[in-house]
């Protein structure tokens, strides 16, 4: 594989360091810190990347397809701080398997393989990134049809699949070390059920955010299960009592445990759409009381102050004159037309948390056959993601008409800050260009916490990264972006073609960025690789 490894370099701050005439940056703008290339194609060569923030790491599992062999080849890659590679291992995996998921916990980075051909037949791949050293272990589950999301826990993966009737999802839980899983059996679910999940490393235990819908309302059902037998702990339900429904939230870590915070979207009558954000405090129960229903607060996107920053000053001025005029006349309110995609809650220093929420619309093509395929047969779990390129359950396809889902547009980002009881303190909101469309329902923008309490929010697009600093509600700027850099010379370079581009938080204040690039020399062949590009903030 040492052919693989081309060349590292360490970039100067941008505007001492140009590739080419380039617009000048802005005055925010963020430090190129280091760049790694592998002379890889993405036509024969796959290429995962996980970031280890705890250990200073990037460990990137390659899967090259050589003309003319039979089985693939695997590699695991490490690289450190500075984006040197650290080590390099190889790792058979049989030719039966493929790839559904990478996930890791500190000092360790899990590949999870299935056998497409052999119902349930699994095999897990642990890279320890401490010591060099690789374990696998096979798993023959006789049900698991898809893995949908995965998280590691102590040497455990707790993995969301969907199951052989196409019916429903549920948990697995895998040790890794000695070969033992089983399916949680609280945790067996439908497919449409939204499920979100957090986990506590140091007790061992997990818990889990699901939906449960009449058709007409819609509440949430809180668990907690050991993650080293599976058992059920604990069972709680949070709903509201007025016409609200709640569609889907997101828990607090479990290192406070003082707080335990939940946030997340409600609706109105019609529960494919989000009216607004709402947040509990589940501590906060009666003493006396065991069932008290914990206080809900909600807050409608008419109250924020960015949400509307995407339209024009007028109409949005216009949306909120309407809003108050039914308000003083009692009459309903305005009900919004937004899908939400909720990212984890992240702990601030003063002890409060902050939620990022996606909205996105759904994109479609039209032809006069009909009956397309979309482009990527799962979604996040509990998005009613289950399609089975041609079988299974979607609810963004219609087979009948001539529409055809492709993806989906992410059209902005809300920041909102809440404090330990729920309380909402301020709100911001990223504007994101046209370009943003992900084939899966998953996370587009990437949120990276600075160290002086402030937020930063990007995402890249072809070669350009764009990102907005989020400082509480102050106003900033939309359309803040870089030029990705491939060259600490002089020498001209321009990038052709970007394929994969991918951006993970990873050290304080920074990102790392990675992707295929083509990129021409000005007197020169091209060259085609894979990056990784650290970027400081």
């Amino acid at each position: 594989m040492k052919h693989f490894f081309a060349f590292w370099c360490c970039l100067l701050p941008l505007g001492l360091c140009a590739q080419r005439a380039l617009t000048p940056p802005p005055a925010d703008a963020p430090r190129q810190v280091a760049r790694t290339e592998l002379l890889l194609d993405p036509d024969t060569d796959e290429v995962q990347v996980q970031a280890l923030p705890a250990d200073t790491a990037v460990v990137l599992l390659i899967r090259h397809e050589k003309a003319g062999a039979r089985t693939p080849r695997y590699v695991f890659q490490h690289y450190g701080a500075n984006l040197h590679l650290r080590r390099e291992v190889p790792v058979e995996i049989p030719s039966e398997f493929e790839l559904q998921r990478l996930c890791a916990e500190p000092g360790i980075v899990y590949a999870l393989f299935r056998a497409p051909d052999k119902t349930g037949r699994l095999l897990a791949v642990a890279y320890d990134a401490r010591e060099g050293q690789i374990r696998l272990q096979p798993f023959d589950t006789k049900l698991c049809r898809e893995v949908v999301s995965l998280k590691a826990m102590a040497g455990r993966l707790l993995a969301n699949v969907t199951l052989n009737d196409q019916q429903h999802q549920t948990v697995l839980l895998m040790d890794v070390a000695n070969g033992q899983f089983q399916f949680v059996p609280a945790l067996y679910e439908p497919l449409d059920t939204e499920l979100t999940s957090v986990a506590d490393r140091p007790t061992g235990h997990a818990e889990f955010v699901l939906s449960q819908t009449n058709g007409r309302k819609q509440r949430l059902q809180l668990k907690r299960l050991s993650a080293v037998h599976g058992q059920l702990l604990n069972s709680e339900f949070v709903q509201a009592e007025s016409e609200r429904s709640l569609l889907t939230a997101q828990l607090s870590p479990p290192g406070d445990t003082t707080t335990r915070l939940l946030a997340g979207t409600y609706g109105l009558r019609d529960l494919r759409y989000a009216q607004g954000l709402f947040a509990t405090d589940l501590t906060a129960r009666s003493a006396t009381a065991a069932n008290a229903r914990p206080a809900l607060r909600f807050y409608d996107f008419k109250r924020f102050r960015h949400f509307f920053d995407y339209l024009k000053p007028s109409r949005e001025a216009r949306l909120r004159d309407r809003s108050a005029r039914r308000e003083a006349r009692e009459a309903s309110p305005v009900h919004w037309h937004y899908h939400m995609l909720l990212h984890e809650l992240l702990p601030q220093p003063d002890g409060g948390y902050t939620l990022v929420g996606e909205v996105y619309t759904p994109q479609y093509n039209y032809s006069a056959y009909g009956n397309g395929l979309p482009m990527s047969p799962y979604s996040v779990t509990g998005r009613n993601s289950f399609n089975s390129y041609g079988g299974g359950y979607n609810p963004y396809m219609n087979y009948a008409s001539n529409r055809n889902f492709v993806g989906f547009r992410t059209t902005q980002a809300v920041v909102c800050g809440f404090d330990k009881r729920g309380n909402l303190l301020w709100d911001n909101t990223f504007v994101v260009g046209s370009g943003l469309v992900r084939t899966a329902l998953e996370e587009a923008v990437q949120p990276l916490a600075l160290a002086d309490g402030s937020l930063v929010l990007a995402y890249l697009l072809d070669n350009e990264l764009h990102y907005k600093r989020i400082s509480q509600s102050e106003p900033a700027p939309n359309d803040a972006k870089v030029e990705l850099l491939t060259s600490a010379t002089k020498q001209v370079e321009k990038v052709l073609e970007v394929r994969q581009p991918e951006l993970m938080p990873w050290k304080t204040n920074e990102f790392v960025a990675s992707g295929f690039q083509r990129i021409k020399v000005e007197r020169g062949a091209e060259r085609q690789v894979f990056f990784l590009q650290a970027v400081q903030f």
